[in-house]
């Protein structure tokens, strides 16, 4: 079984690395699935031949308590900028100055993404750091592991340990795919590829980060023992080994001695940036051989030899036809500005963000205008300017809304804050509708079938007006409505049936308090257990407890000051929701004393249900491993920064069957 493993595991990544690096793939989907099944099979049978490099470990697995840090070895300094031709002019000029002897110069793209450090030790990916503040980084090799295009162990002649560098990002078609997923849920948009780029690499939970197709390009290596003298060599060493770099056949990379060509790569990648499948900010050019770097030398921020080229934010000037409102679910008031349509970074803009009255005024934008229109990344680009010169004298200042759009509505608006609101959280539609998303939506209720169409379809029809009536549709009232067969009707039913077994801080999170997120959800049902002791916090207890600030106290007390929602909460319990915590009492005190961490992917329970046999016989769960710690419960896809924490204090690490034996004795 081991030489099985251990080919199985050869012929994966050889494959891998055709299909995600070099992209031409020699097998399909379903062989490539069929052989990675086959391996973890393997693997869960065989956990002694347990590998952090295996390419089982890109699916995710551990979910992490959060990220160490650890020193660079080399700084990673940042870039200094430039935003003309005429500086990065300058750049070369002071450089030949500095280093008074001829020398090449390489030209690359600059990625819109998080900078990363991966250090590889004997071939094998050893570790995976952020920038951090350059001289220190997190350690964020568990989520690095997920991206296809890293490669975890090496082929070739290379070097027993080294770091290279580069930039993780979100492809545009992944970014994409993944607003369409949050919008059917009924989830907020983000905003661009580069700010999701960077929170997804410091999620908790590799699985999660698995799902949303990261990649990496890698163009910087580093180390004592390289195979040249210079970075353009080295780097296409690194693509022998395995690595993901920029493909000089596609212009991504230039290595000359003619400012000439520098000047047309600058303009060929203005002009071709958008047919690229990520984002890209910019260029840089950077001293080619090491020995001019060194002569170089570096600020206490940024090399002398290198340069960073930003391209300027895109720009495009149009005619403001009308200044239109949205009202979201907790009724914020959103004006938004239609646009006579303009092509803007490679896209066709029809509507534009204005955000607030204040920013209407400011502008003084009216109606009519020729507006200056920008877009740096975001999904809704926004109006930067007014161009007077061609104001007609006609027009007159624009007046903001004193009531709701959709239901009359007088609006209001509280001291310190920049934007409107409707107060018919009642009956104002938008406001129903998205609660009603908001309460089904994956991190809350997570009832699948019930999307914003469904959500709109069952409100327009009169059977649900709030998140309790969810619990009372009936298969006849469904079968009946357009695009439900039998099939989806019951699963949806089953779907609601099962939604009351969610634990009550996501019922607190689903219920939709204003400013009450996930996080806050969490510490308010760890705090006080139940609904009913929660709805009778004074404002006083509430801003004690860590992180409830003032405004979420404030919120929390007239949530529950207004006898609807107190209708709703008591609707929602009779319904079956969780509504407190579930605490259980020991049944035994087999295992009093031991304290017992719970890592991995088990066969026959769940890690919770690892966790309720631990305390419910008098053991205790932490979520680090410590000197103190009696016992690790390993499963598969253990996190490879537990077992090594665990293998350098000495503690115990047993499967799934000793911890059950263990138990029965």
């Amino acid at each position: 079984m081991k030489d099985r493993i251990l080919e199985l595991r050869k012929i994966l990544d050889e494959h891998n690395h055709n299909y995600y690096v070099l992209s031409q793939p020699t097998i399909s989907d379903r062989e490539f699935d069929a052989l990675l099944e086959e391996l973890i099979e393997l693997e869960k049978k065989h956990p002694e031949l347990y590998d952090p490099n295996s390419p089982s470990q890109r699916v995710g697995g551990d979910l992490l308590d959060g990220f160490q840090s650890f020193p660079h070895q080399y700084p990673m300094l940042s870039l200094s900028n430039s935003y003309s031709f005429e500086e990065v002019r300058e750049f070369d000029e002071r450089l030949k100055k500095l280093v008074e002897i001829p020398f090449e110069y390489v030209c690359e793209l600059k990625y819109d993404g998080v900078a990363v450090s991966l250090t590889y030790k004997n071939g094998q990916l050893f570790r995976a750091l952020t920038r951090g503040d350059g001289t220190k980084g997190d350690d964020i090799t568990q989520n690095v592991r997920t991206i296809n295009t890293v490669p975890l162990k090496l082929k070739g002649n290379y070097p027993a340990e080294f770091e290279i560098r580069g930039e993780i990002f979100m492809p545009k078609a992944s970014f994409i795919k993944l607003n369409e997923e949050r919008k059917a849920n009924g989830e907020d948009l983000y905003a661009n590829a580069r700010n999701t780029a960077s929170g997804t690499i410091k999620q908790l939970n590799s699985k999660e980060v698995a799902k949303r197709n990261l990649d990496c390009y890698l163009y910087h290596v580093i180390g004592k023992d390289l195979p040249f003298d210079n970075h353009y060599d080295n780097l296409m060493a690194a693509q022998s080994w395995g690595f993901h770099i920029p493909d000089p056949n596609k212009n991504m990379i230039l290595k000359t001695n003619d400012f000439a060509e520098i000047e047309s790569f600058m303009s060929y990648w203005e002009a071709n940036k958008h047919q690229l499948a990520f984002e890209i900010d910019g260029l840089v050019f950077k001293a080619n051989a090491y020995t001019i770097q060194k002569l170089a030398g570096s600020t206490a921020k940024s090399p002398r030899w290198a340069i960073a080229y930003k391209f300027e934010t895109e720009q495009a000037i149009t005619r403001l036809e009308k200044i239109t409102f949205q009202v979201g679910r907790t009724g914020a008031i959103t004006p938004v500005a239609n646009l006579v349509p303009v092509s803007l970074a490679g896209t066709t803009v029809k509507r534009a963000s204005l955000h607030n009255a204040d920013q209407i005024a400011k502008l003084d934008i009216r109606e009519g205008d020729f507006v200056m229109v920008e877009k740096g990344g975001e999904i809704i680009p926004k109006i930067v300017d007014v161009d007077l010169s061609q104001r007609d004298s006609n027009t007159v200042p624009f007046e903001y809304i004193t009531q709701c759009p959709e239901c009359n509505t007088e609006l209001v608006r509280v001291e310190g804050e920049a934007m409107h609101y409707c107060p018919n959280d009642k009956s104002c539609p938008p406001q129903i509708k998205g609660k009603l998303e908001h309460f089904i939506s994956r991190k809350a209720m997570d009832i699948d079938g019930l999307g914003a169409e469904t959500v709109e379809l069952l409100y327009d029809k009169g059977l649900i007006q709030d998140a309790a009536d969810i619990y009372h549709l009936k298969y006849e009232e469904l079968i009946a409505l357009d695009r439900m067969a039998d099939k989806s009707v019951r699963n949806l039913l089953k779907r609601v049936e099962d939604s009351k077994q969610i634990p009550f801080e996501r019922v607190l999170f689903a219920i939709g308090i204003r400013h009450v997120g996930e996080t806050v959800a969490k510490k308010l049902a760890s705090v006080y257990k139940n609904i009913s002791r929660l709805s009778e916090a004074s404002y006083d207890e509430l801003v004690e407890v860590d992180e409830i600030g003032p405004k979420i106290a404030a919120t929390v007390c007239f949530f529950f000051q207004q006898e609807e929602n107190l209708l709703l909460v008591k609707r929602l319990q009779e319904a079956g929701l969780q509504m407190e915590v579930i605490e259980t009492t020991p049944s035994s005190d087999k295992l009093a004393g031991q304290i017992f961490v719970v890592s991995g992917v088990f066969s026959q329970f769940s890690r919770d249900e690892l966790k309720k046999m631990i305390t419910s016989n008098g053991g205790k769960v932490a979520s680090s491993i410590s000197s103190k710690t009696s016992f690790v419960v390993a499963g598969e896809n253990m996190g490879p920064s537990k077992l090594e924490k665990a293998n350098k204090l000495g503690v115990a690490i047993i499967g799934e069957e000793d911890f059950l034996n263990r138990l029965n004795d």
